[in-house]
């Protein structure tokens, strides 16, 4: 019977003959090739890029959504605000960076209502998807008005409406009757 090569595995594809033989270079080479080749009976060849928007999502795009939620100004805003925010929007079709956007930034402008507005009092977070455009406003019942600061590297806080500024394709604020808004739109283009 004739002797057959050593196997080794390798992650991607399963198992290999590799002959021992070969430098190392030479065998990551050879795993990295393999790991390229399309699996049987699979739809798409590994290491293949696909969009990150799942067919379902794009089929919903087209209607327009606007809903809201009302929270207190409260530790734990911050976290149920985002949350909420990011099921609106895939529900609406709104994937992927944009959704992520979104997420971040609505995090960022309910913990400025927790640390600059009335403690405890109702916070409202609104989300309006029309077409591509992902709008989000926070409304709280502080009469301030929210300022972009450039702060230092270094500092602890200060950067909610840099990130917002950064990161949204439009944003700004409103004030009617004691009540502060805050918005941002972002497009899923």
């Amino acid at each position: 019977m004739p002797s057959q090569p050593p196997v080794t595995p390798t992650p991607a594809t399963g198992t290999a003959a590799v002959p021992p033989s070969l430098t190392t270079r030479e065998r990551d080479q050879r795993a990295v090739h393999g790991a390229r080749e399309p699996i049987v009976g699979h739809p798409v060849a590994v290491g293949e890029v696909r969009s990150i928007r799942s067919a379902a999502s794009v089929r919903r795009r087209g209607a327009s959504v606007r809903e809201e939620m009302v929270t207190r100004a409260e530790p734990l805003a911050p976290r149920t605000a985002r949350r909420w925010v990011m099921q609106v929007a895939a529900a609406a079709g709104v994937g992927g960076a944009a959704n992520q956007i979104a997420e971040l930034l609505t995090g960022e402008l309910v913990a400025n209502t927790v640390v600059h507005g009335p403690a405890g009092l109702p916070v409202v977070i609104r989300v309006e998807v029309a077409g591509s455009v992902l709008r989000v406003e926070v409304e709280d019942r502080g009469g301030g008005q929210p300022v972009l600061r450039r702060t230092e590297p270094t500092a602890a806080h200060g950067r909610g409406l840099a990130l917002v500024d950064a990161l949204a394709t439009s944003w700004g604020t409103t004030h009617e009757g004691g009540h502060t808004t805050v918005w941002f739109e972002v497009d899923d283009a």
